[in-house]
């Protein structure tokens, strides 16, 4: 059995830091970012130090507020799916200074790639029942963030990993791979061309480790320069990803949980372990264990897996950076039950916001921040940055916390001995959610704020639906805002917020609504598909305008996605109700009929596709009548029937919820979609990237004698046409496509005032059979061609 002691020494040790650090800063908020970094579980010169920020146990004796440390008897198979497991039980002592509680004690087990480590919580008695504390500044949360957490070697995971000399290049010179000084620390610079990755459906496993056998795979067939598959090919051209959330999220209060306790007693304590599975796109997050890793996308349980990807990706014979995706900007209300009260400012438009006033909680999640972003990522892209907000009550208004984003500006990263900058990235679309913001937001704010800094442009930001009519017509004025001030946007319409939005369109509009354009393929799942992954725009965006273009792996293998959530026990029968639409977009019949897919729905009775939008469309007007009255939503369905059955419960109704999302996120793994991939159309798309990277000049700005403009009048085609000029005077290009609408020839020399000789065909889309500049060209919806002509 361990033996746990306290560490006199090291727990005085704590409360002096603390007293010192309250005595050197009159400002709170700078007193709160030093003891912020001291928070949580460290394992230390062979002993463990916990500090949590404890205000809710004011009216607990301290004496009575203890350390729970659990320390597994025999060795955990963090790969099970389920095992009952016996911890050794221990409560040792902890002191409170003010209103943080710190406990140093030597014997505790620190995890390791290897092994499960010491858990722990804070506990204590009141009224005769066991409360306990979890650690929102958690390393580890193996069994997810309601469970406790375990005590991590964070500094051995830095030692050990795999791409140190990717960092120390960084800081010997500056420029490797890419970086530029910034106020006396190298700052990674941007990436030419992103993919964004979904790590819970991106490969069959649907983990990290998975992610990064992929990614090793693709490496030794760049090394020995063999060819890629086609489905390979959809994950390369880019020097940079960006994952969607990799942080714990909430669960489904309804499930049963993974941390499942059965029996204590003094010294023993022994529970059920499940594996964690849940299912979610990511956006979900509960704050508390922000700084680790959701152990539902972790094959082994272990953080490791996340360093390992990333030393994967930046060890690649084409270095690859890694782009975190840093949702901070509220709440989901799971996190109500993990947080002291101190961290919500009430509820919001996505479960509950933030306090960013409160001194502690506003560098607590910069702090965070910082050490999920010490994982070893190059940059940050900061979620829904016009949500970070404060409420003034005399002007009855809230106010953008501009100071707070600068504040994750300032924050540096320590990876592998090197400090460095992240390259920053913020999504923000202010004055939404204003009635106006669409006409009214900029996409500019935070880059004239920070100018080293990116935003998510005007057409990528998620209101974009490309599959509509006149999309390309009527997304004129922004796409010239690109053209004019893009060189420091992401741009592109592909991503995971866009797509969902074009699941929910109506599919056949009343005649006095956006129509869909036909001209992008014969079935309304050929449309959206080519709309995300459409030829004309590939070529616009990555190969022609500046700025940053970024695809995502769902668009590029035109496979399915929506919005994936098993995690919600109150409003999972609103979220379904939304997807109405989701079949005919995006399952096509036989994709229904397949025996690889739609399983548990299967079981419920529905035998194809269109019993499911009927169902979906019954349950979306029920939904619409009651006012989302659960028991009146079931009585309406029971009344009206369904395709299967008219004796519905409740629960049986969310159950059917939480199956079809789980369903959905098996129907989106992209492994079930590779045989699907064509051999010409991934190997153009692989071309276009490259080009960019071969160009990169065409990153930046235009200058006073670039161009692009469109065929006007329109005349029911929507041909965008451009040219280009090198600052170095190196070479020219020269740019037309058809955009959408019905087929147009044209002899793109004619368009701009160049010369015709010399021009070579740089791009084409597939079967457009075009050989010089100067020659007429019939350009169909989504066709284009750029011409590149060298000037030396």
């Amino acid at each position: 059995m361990p033996e746990y002691t306290t560490d006199a020494d090291a727990t005085e040790g704590l409360i002096a830091f603390q007293r010192e650090v309250l005595d050197a800063h009159d400002d709170r908020f700078e007193a709160a970012k030093e003891l912020t970094t001291r928070l949580g579980a460290h394992w230390r010169d062979g002993h463990a130090e916990f500090g949590f920020w404890t205000p809710q146990l004011d009216e607990v004796p301290a004496e009575d507020v203890r350390l729970e440390l659990l320390t597994a008897e025999d060795d955990v198979d963090l790969t099970a799916d389920e095992q009952e497991v016996t911890f050794d039980r221990q409560f040792v002592e902890t002191h409170r200074e003010g209103e943080f509680t710190w406990a140093a004690v030597d014997g505790p087990r620190p995890g390791t790639r290897e092994q499960l480590g010491t858990l722990y919580r804070l506990s204590y008695e009141v009224d005769g029942e066991r409360e306990t504390v979890t650690d929102p500044f958690a390393d580890s949360l193996p069994f997810g963030a309601y469970g406790p957490a375990e005590l991590y070697d964070m500094a051995r995971l830095d030692e050990e990993r795999a791409d140190r000399e990717y960092f120390q290049r960084l800081e010997d010179d500056g420029v490797a791979p890419h970086a530029h000084e910034d106020k006396g620390l190298p700052r990674f610079e941007p990436a030419t061309s992103m993919l964004e990755i979904h790590p819970g459906t991106a490969t069959e496993s649907g983990t990290l480790a998975g992610l990064k056998r992929q990614f090793e795979t693709i490496g030794e067939k760049q090394a020995a320069e063999e060819d890629l598959t086609p489905p390979e090919r959809n994950f390369v051209g880019y020097d940079a990803v960006q994952l969607m959330p990799v942080a714990p999220i909430t669960q489904n209060e309804d499930e049963l949980g993974y941390w499942l306790p059965e029996v204590s007693s003094g010294d023993r304590l022994r529970a059920t372990l499940r594996r964690p599975d849940m299912v979610n796109w990511g956006y979900d997050i509960i704050i508390s264990g922000f700084g680790t890793v959701n152990p539902a996308i972790l094959e082994t349980r272990r953080p490791d897996e996340l360093v390992d990807l990333i030393a994967t990706l930046h060890t690649l014979p084409d270095p690859v950076k890694v782009v975190f995706d840093i949702a901070l900007g509220h709440a989901d209300n799971g996190a109500l039950p993990l947080l002291n009260e101190e961290w919500f400012a009430g509820p919001g438009m996505y479960g509950q916001e933030l306090d960013y006033t409160q001194p502690v909680v506003r560098a607590g999640l910069l702090e965070l921040q910082r050490r999920k972003m010490d994982f070893g990522a190059d940059g940050i892209r900061v979620d829904g940055a016009q949500d970070f907000t404060n409420w003034d009550p005399e002007a009855e208004e809230e106010w953008h916390d501009d100071e707070y984003l600068a504040e994750m500006d300032r924050v540096t990263q320590e990876v592998a001995g090197v400090e460095y900058r992240p390259w920053m990235i913020y999504e923000d679309g202010r004055p939404w959610p204003r009635s106006d913001w669409e006409l009214a937001s900029t996409y500019r704010t935070l880059i004239e704020e920070h100018p080293h800094s990116y935003q998510w442009g005007p057409v990528t930001f998620a209101h974009n639906t490309p599959a509509l009519q006149t999309f390309w017509a009527t997304k004129w004025w922004r796409v010239k805002e690109v053209r004019d001030m893009g060189e420091n946007w992401i741009s592109g319409v592909a991503n995971h917020d866009t797509i969902r939005r074009g699941t929910q369109l109506e599919p056949d509009p009343p005649f006095s609504q956006p129509q869909i354009n036909r001209y992008l393929g014969e079935t309304r799942n050929d449309q959206l598909r080519k709309a995300y992954n459409n030829p004309a725009s590939t070529i616009l965006f990555h190969a022609f305008m500046p700025g940053c273009p970024m695809d995502f792996t769902h668009a590029n293998m035109r496979a399915p996605w929506g919005f994936v959530r098993d995690t919600d026990a109150v409003w999972n029968l609103k979220v379904l109700s939304e997807e109405e639409n989701f079949p005919e977009w995006q399952i096509r019949p036989q994709d229904f009929e397949n025996d690889a897919h739609f399983g548990r729905l299967k079981e419920w009775g529905f035998e194809d596709r269109d019993e499911l939008s009927e169902f979906l469309g019954l349950l979306a007007d029920a939904v619409s009548m009651t006012d989302y009255d659960k028991e009146e939503i079931t009585t309406l369905l029971n009344t009206a029937g369904t395709p299967i059955g008219d004796e519905f419960s409740v629960a049986e109704l969310e159950q059917l919820g939480r199956e079809w999302m789980r369903d959905l996120g098996e129907f989106f793994n992209l492994s079930h979609w590779h045989d699907q991939q064509d051999e010409e159309r991934t190997a153009f798309d692989l071309r276009v990237r490259e080009f960019r990277h071969d160009h990169e000049w065409v990153t930046t700005e235009f200058t006073g004698a670039d161009t692009l403009e469109y065929v006007y009048p329109t005349d029911g085609t929507v041909l965008y046409y451009g040219h280009r000029r090198a600052s170095d005077d190196s070479e020219e290009l020269l740019f037309v496509g058809t955009m959408e609408g019905v087929a147009e020839t044209v002899t793109p020399t004619d368009l701009v005032d160049v010369d015709d000789e010399g021009w070579e065909v740089a791009l084409a889309s597939p079967e457009l059979d075009v050989e010089d500049a100067s020659d007429a060209v019939s350009l169909a919806d989504s066709q284009a061609a750029l011409f590149v002509r060298s000037l030396d």
